[in-house]
């Protein structure tokens, strides 16, 4: 063990060291880098939570990238078939990072009870819909069977409130013909769902494609669109490219964040938001740390004196308030710690933050926890401090022996 490293633990042990000027000081500046880490951790996993929370809600919609006709990519309905050629999908699928792919058709209706009336998208779906992510919306019901004589379909909470349509009731839809006149299905409501995404939510019926096909008149390998979810959404823009290309000529893909602009904008404020926040937080906890050190230079100015005509060097000496000082840093970012993950855990288990989803398209915030963003968190916070201690310990350097010796 090197001499300044034991001095420092001495100093940091030494009982009366609670007593002396500096002790409030400390004290301070360790709940200034605890609040800082708190400040961090938790903006960064709310941040980052509300980001994977919405592209996940999307993608349930949507899928991560969408293969359509190029007649049809615009609008929010299936105007065109595509072939829904299992070779093209089987060859898709072949990628590891293709980990689902669902066909889906869609047909603009209008639900009508004897009091109101709604129009609504009704999103028909296959046997292959993947139902995993969507259980967690789930209000009442169930998920439905789909085949080919279904009748059962999932309506949003906020349709069955304003159409007073429960469980068990007939949905009657029409569906309006190139003829001009409409045709009519009657539809079991099996199941309520809320996604909290209110542009969603108003107006999507979820039912059988066969419907689809008949309404249309298309054959049964004829469907409006697929559906590709990817393992990385980070690479979305990379494998919708790899998509298009894999793809027919007559065809397009596009990916979510094509379709949606607007919403994935609005996310990336988020990352600036984060970064500015640790920025911030960062120099608070520099500055509170470097005062903190500047006081116990000061309190210590009789030791330095000593030590000097003992014959340690100035670098010698200001590695000993270094290291005193990383110990105040560690405790701070030890009780940074353990609050933060109180908090993030507690709201990822009891959702005791709630949020307007008309504003964030979420009901509460979510949280992302992730080990290694924790671990960067702690080492930069922790590095950076450490690098802002050599500014005060440059005063060490003016301190003269006899005169500190004789300091009282």
């Amino acid at each position: 063990m090197n001499y300044e490293l034991f001095i420092a633990q001495r100093l940091i042990k030494e009982k009366s060291a609670n007593k002396t000027a500096s002790a409030p000081i400390i004290k301070i500046a360790i709940i200034a880098i605890a609040m800082s880490l708190i400040m961090m951790m938790v903006s960064v996993a709310v941040g980052f939570g509300l980001q994977q929370k919405i592209q996940q809600k999307i993608a349930l919609f949507s899928g991560h990238i969408e293969v359509t006709s190029f007649n049809g990519n615009k609008s929010q309905v299936s105007l065109q078939p595509i072939q829904g050629d299992a070779k093209i999908i089987k060859k898709l699928q072949q990628n590891d990072w293709v980990t689902h792919v669902q066909k889906v058709a869609k047909k603009h209706g209008v639900i009508r009870t004897a009091t109101n009336f709604e129009g609504v998208i009704v999103k028909g779906v296959a046997e292959d819909y993947n139902w995993q992510s969507f259980e967690e919306y789930l209000v009442s019901g169930r998920l439905p069977n789909f085949n080919e004589n279904t009748n059962e379909i999932l309506i949003s909470e906020t349709l069955s409130n304003r159409l007073k349509l429960n469980l068990g009731d007939k949905a009657v839809t029409y569906f309006l013909k190139n003829s001009g006149k409409y045709n009519i299905r009657s539809f079991k409501i099996i199941g309520i769902y809320n996604s909290g995404y209110e542009d969603f939510d108003k107006g999507l019926v979820i039912g059988s494609i066969s419907h689809i096909q008949r309404l249309n008149k298309w054959q049964k390998d004829e469907i409006g669109s697929l559906e590709f979810f990817v393992s990385d959404f980070s690479k979305i823009d990379y494998y919708t490219a790899k998509i298009y290309d894999a793809i027919p000529s007559e065809l397009d893909a596009i990916s979510i964040k094509e379709k949606y602009g607007e919403i994935f904008q609005w996310l990336q404020l988020f990352d600036y938001n984060v970064y500015g926040i640790i920025g911030i937080m960062i120099i608070v906890a520099s500055i509170n740390i470097i005062t903190a050190l500047l006081v116990l230079i000061l309190e210590r100015t009789q030791l330095i004196g000593m030590l000097k005509s003992l014959g340690s060097t100035n670098k010698s000496i200001r590695k000993l308030f270094v290291y005193q000082a990383s110990f105040i840093i560690g405790k701070g970012l030890l009780w940074g710690n353990i609050i933060s993950l109180v908090i993030i855990l507690g709201q990822y288990y009891f959702h005791f933050i709630t949020l307007n989803p008309k504003t964030y398209y979420v009901q509460y915030a979510p949280m992302f926890i992730s080990w290694k963003y924790i671990l960067i968190l702690n080492i930069v916070t922790f590095i950076l401090c450490v690098i802002a201690l050599w500014l005060p310990t440059l005063v060490i350097n003016k301190i003269s022996p006899v005169k500190a010796i004789k300091f009282q």
